[in-house]
């Protein structure tokens, strides 16, 4: 399965195959003992959290407003 980053300003678009688009879920990341992560630690993070926004026309078990977690190092930004 592959990623499209999402961005607000471009028009909307259907993905096809195995593809989904996705909106990345900006969130303040706090450790068990209470420091919150700095946004370079934050962007040094192997996976973020998105909501779908589209799933591809081959993608059976994510649906739309599905919550995910994704490897930052793949995907798309469109």
């Amino acid at each position: 399965m592959l990623l499209l980053l999402w961005q607000e300003h471009l028009r909307p678009m259907k993905p096809i195959n195995k593809y989904i688009a996705i909106n990345i879920v900006e969130e303040e990341i706090v450790t068990d003992s209470g420091l919150i992560l700095s946004d370079k630690d934050v962007d040094e993070l192997r996976y973020r959290k998105a909501i779908v926004i589209a799933p591809g026309t081959e993608v059976k078990n994510i649906n739309k407003g599905d919550t995910i977690y994704f490897d930052s190092r793949s995907g798309y930004t469109m």
